[in-house]
């Protein structure tokens, strides 16, 4: 939808995708990454999820990291290099001008009067 944008993008960041639940020295479920409702994160857990994110966000489009791996471990944390000193894009990072052409799959292939007639005419014949 903005792929031919130039000022807007949307990046899918998948850096949770294969995360496994932390476990503790015992082999059990970390709560220390889990609030008291064992549901949501502690302030340890978003911290680890925004280390994540933000080092998702520095990761080319088709090499982003897919997992968290819970570490507590503030040198993993990137930072932007002078190559790259930008928020990672499919756009900047070599996938902008695909031949992907996206106004032909946007678009419906049937006239929208099709399928009005259809599903009158499925009535019809239901209704027999």
């Amino acid at each position: 939808r903005y792929e031919q944008r130039e000022d807007f993008a949307v990046v899918t960041q998948p850096f949770f995708r294969n995360t496994l639940l932390p476990l503790d020295s015992t082999s059990k479920p970390d709560l220390s990454f889990f609030a008291a409702d064992c549901f949501h994160f502690s302030v340890r857990g978003y911290a680890e999820m925004a280390m994540a994110l933000w080092n998702n966000m520095l990761e080319p489009v088709g090499e982003k990291q897919t997992y968290n791996n819970f570490t507590h471990d503030r040198s993993k944390l990137r930072c932007p290099n002078p190559e790259k000193p930008f928020l990672s894009t499919r756009r900047n990072s070599g996938f902008g001008n695909s031949d992907l052409d996206l106004e032909k799959t946007t678009e419906s292939s049937v006239p929208y009067w099709a399928v009005i007639v259809t599903a009158v005419a499925g009535v019809l014949v239901g209704s027999l």
